[in-house]
């Protein structure tokens, strides 16, 4: 029974991060009427984002975090560095092609 709920829990993941992933596909067709195939890169960054930002929490020559913190805090950190770097990547890529 514990494995079926792990699955379960696995399967809502993933069924997540492709929804994400169509939605944002979804969302630059409806605005720009060009496919844009730069999300993978975006998501890419934001799992090297997570996966830096929760090593730097939970090493020992960082703080001192239990672990439930460390993604407690990790998780909020991912999402405004990331957007940052999607903002970014607009101001300085697609804006200019825009015009």
């Amino acid at each position: 029974m514990e494995q079926f709920i792990q699955q379960c829990v696995n399967a809502l993941q993933w069924g997540s991060f492709y929804a994400l992933i169509a939605l944002g596909y979804t969302l630059v067709y409806g605005v720009l009427l060009l496919i844009n195939f730069a999300h993978g890169d975006i998501f890419m960054v934001g799992a090297y984002i997570a996966f830096f930002v929760s090593t730097f929490l939970l090493s020992t020559s960082g703080p001192e975090l239990p672990q439930g913190a460390a993604l407690a805090l990790t998780i909020p950190a991912t999402v405004i560095l990331t957007s940052l770097v999607g903002v970014t990547l607009e101001r300085i890529a697609y804006r200019p092609l825009r015009r």
